[in-house]
C-alpha cells in the first residue's frame, strides 16, 4: 500500500496531459534594490488546499517505504508549505531560511535511472529540500544525494533569501540546473528553460498573447526584467508581483496566486474560491519540534493577516483534504479508501529526533 500512494499522485499529473490548460503553471523571481520576491500561479482543476507549518528536528522517511532504500532525513529547517494532496507532499513553500521552491509540469523531464541513492517522490522532493537546504547551492548539492523515483515529469524554480535563483531540471536522466550566468532571467513555465529562452529571444512581447507555456514565459520574463530596471519596495513590489500573476493567469484554472516576500518572511496569496489577498507572517511561527503542527484552509474567507487563524493539525483535516482533492480529480477518484487513509496517517509516524 505504501507504494500505491505515489502511484496515485502519478495519475494526478498524467491526467494533466489530457487537460493542457489545467496543467499549466507560471513562476518568477523579482530582485531589485534589496527586494527579493517569488511569484507563483498554480493552474489546475482543483482548488482545495491546506497551508502547513512544518517543524524542524523531525525524523522522516519517504513514502516509498515499501520500496527498497527510501530516503530518510531529519528536518533542519521549519517551513510553510501549500499542500493539496496531503501533508508532506507540497506543491511549494518557503522555509525559515527564506528559501522558496515551486514546481511546474515539464513533459520533457526524465529522472536518473536506478542507482544506490535513496529515493523520494516528486512532491516529497520539495519537502526534502525545504527541510534540508537554506540556499540554492545547497538545493543543488542535496539534489545529488537522492533520486526521484517517479513517472511524474516536473521541474522546479528555486530562490533563496539573497536572491540567488536556479531552475532544477532533470533531462536525459541527468540533473541540469541553470543558475548564475546561465540563468539570464528568473522565470519558468512548462517548457525547458533552454527552449523558453530561445523562444523569448525570437518572439516580440506583442505577439506573446496566448496562454501557452512559451507565451506566458515571454510575458512573465519581460516583467521580471522590467522589475530590475525600476525601483519598487515594500507593498509596491508585492503589488507588482500580483499584477504579473494576473497577466499570466488562466481564467477558471488559476486556483492559487502566491507571492513570497523573502526579505521580510511574509507570504501573500489569493485563491479562485477566496480572491481576497491574505498575508502570513512566517516569522511568527514556532518551528521547534514537539509543538503542534499548524494548518489553515487556503480557501478560508478571511482577508488581511491570517497568521493567527492557523489551528492545530489533525489527521481528520488531512483526510478531508485528500478526500476532496482526490474526488475532484478524475483519475484519483479510483484510489481506494484504504490508500487514502494511509496517505492521511503517514505523517503520524514522524517523531522528534531524540537527543
Amino acid at each position: 500500500m505504501r507504494r500505491l500512494y505515489p502511484l496515485a499522485l502519478s495519475f494526478l499529473v498524467l491526467f494533466c496531459l489530457l487537460v493542457q490548460e489545467a496543467g499549466a503553471c507560471t513562476t518568477f523571481c523579482l530582485k531589485n534594490n534589496g527586494e527579493i520576491l517569488f511569484g507563483k500561479n498554480y493552474d489546475w482543476m482543483v482548488g482545495d488546499g491546506l497551508i502547513v507549518v512544518n517543524k524542524r528536528g523531525v525524523e522522516k522517511t519517504a513514502t516509498l517505504e515499501g520500496a527498497n532504500n527510501p530516503a530518510k532525513w531529519v528536518s533542519k529547517y521549519g517551513s510553510v508549505t501549500f499542500n493539496q494532496y496531503g501533508r508532506e507532499n507540497p506543491s511549494g513553500g518557503m522555509n525559515e531560511a527564506g528559501l522558496v521552491i515551486e514546481l511546474m509540469w515539464l513533459s520533457d523531464a526524465e529522472y536518473p535511472g536506478a542507482d544506490a541513492r535513496p529515493m523520494v517522490g516528486t512532491l516529497e522532493w520539495i519537502q526534502y529540500q525545504l527541510d534540508n537546504s537554506g540556499t540554492v547551492d545547497e538545493v543543488i548539492e542535496n539534489a545529488e544525494k537522492v533520486r526521484i523515483a517517479s513517472e511524474i515529469p516536473l521541474h522546479y524554480l528555486v530562490n533563496d533569501k539573497k536572491g540567488n535563483a536556479a531552475t532544477i531540471e532533470f533531462l536525459n536522466g541527468k540533473l541540469q540546473p541553470h543558475k548564475g550566468k546561465t540563468l539570464t532571467v528568473s522565470t519558468l513555465t512548462n517548457d525547458t528553460y533552454e527552449k523558453s529562452i530561445k523562444y523569448a529571444q525570437a518572439t516580440p512581447i506583442d505577439r506573446a498573447t496566448t496562454n501557452g507555456s512559451l507565451d506566458r514565459f515571454v510575458r512573465a520574463a519581460q516583467r521580471t526584467t522590467e522589475f530590475e530596471r525600476q525601483s519598487r519596495s515594500g507593498q509596491e513590489a508585492v503589488n507588482y508581483a500580483f499584477e504579473t500573476l494576473r497577466n499570466v493567469a488562466q481564467e477558471g484554472y488559476t486556483q492559487w496566486s502566491i507571492v513570497y516576500d523573502q526579505k521580510r518572511g511574509k507570504i501573500y496569496y489569493r485563491t479562485l474560491q477566496s480572491p481576497q489577498i491574505k498575508v502570513i507572517d512566517a516569522n511568527a511561527f514556532d518551528y521547534s519540534c514537539g509543538t503542534p503542527v499548524k494548518i489553515l484552509d487556503m480557501n478560508s474567507k478571511d482577508n488581511g493577516d491570517v497568521t493567527a487563524r492557523f489551528a492545530d493539525y489533525t489527521r481528520s483535516a488531512n483526510r478531508s483534504l485528500i478526500e476532496r482533492s482526490f474526488n475532484g480529480t478524475e483519475f484519483l477518484q479510483r484510489v481506494s479508501a484504504q490508500e487514502r487513509d494511509y496517505a492521511a496517517s503517514y505523517p503520524d509516524a514522524f517523531a522528534c529526533k531524540s537527543r
